[in-house]
């Protein structure tokens, strides 16, 4: 069996490699598991007929009357699926098959903030982001920190819609992207972390936030303040003595 991977619109020729038919030669192309008719030349009666299934390949069929090649255009994923194609000539019949698979056009991933649970959450000072594309068949969605692979996600032929998550530092300066690829072609989603990621808001109403001499500048005023109140305490209780 011979493979064939095109894009979405792209064509593809399955070659019968053949010089050229005989006289009496019968070509007879069929698709699908239960072998569907779609093309038969037959030159000794001068026949050739294009059979659109389903009208998937209907002015989509183009043959070679010399070699008996098989070439379809404008492509879609319907097109991908087993071709055979059989050769029958006066003391012989030739079979060859064919695997065609037919990639459609790669949407751009998708980054959004997810925010999960408490019980979901590994650290507070990390932030999670989800990756996401739709409708999608024979892909990989993978994140990539730098060039190295982090984690990764495949799908068969069924349309779906995956996500992907990552937990990075809010103070995470490496370079992140999402990337969904099949086989020949690949999207990309680069990261700016700073877009989506900023540290929650802390309940707590006495913390102070800042540098080490800030922090010493405050305490230094804090003292004072309360070395004044106990001076103005003490005066006040002179006086009534």
């Amino acid at each position: 069996m011979k493979s064939a991977e095109v894009m979405e619109g792209d064509s593809v020729t399955l070659h019968t490699n053949l010089t050229e038919i005989q006289g009496d030669d019968l070509i007879l192309w069929t698709f699908g598991p239960k072998d569907t008719h779609i093309a038969k030349i037959n030159k000794a009666h001068n026949e050739i007929f294009h059979d659109g299934v389903d009208g998937r390949f209907r002015d989509r069929l183009k043959l070679d009357n010399q070699t008996g090649s098989l070439t379809i255009t404008n492509t879609s994923t319907e097109h991908s699926g087993p071709y055979k194609i059989e050769i029958v000539s006066e003391n012989q019949v030739l079979i060859k098959t064919f695997s065609v698979t037919v990639y459609a056009f790669l949407s751009i991933p998708v980054i959004t903030s997810y925010s999960p649970s408490s019980s979901e959450r590994s650290e507070s000072s990390r932030c999670v982001l989800l990756c996401s594309v739709g409708n999608v068949t024979y892909v990989t969605l993978s994140w990539y920190k730098g060039n190295s692979l982090l984690s990764s996600i495949s799908i068969p032929q069924l349309n779906t819609t995956i996500s992907l998550h990552l937990e990075v530092e809010y103070q995470d300066n490496n370079t992140y992207s999402c990337v969904l690829n099949n086989p020949i072609s690949h999207q990309a989603q680069h990261l700016n972390i700073s877009d989506f990621c900023q540290p929650e808001e802390s309940s707590c109403i006495y913390c102070v936030y800042g540098s080490t001499e800030a922090v010493i500048r405050l305490a230094s005023s804090v003292l004072v303040g309360v070395a004044i109140v106990a001076v103005l305490i003490f005066d006040i209780r002179s006086r009534r003595v």
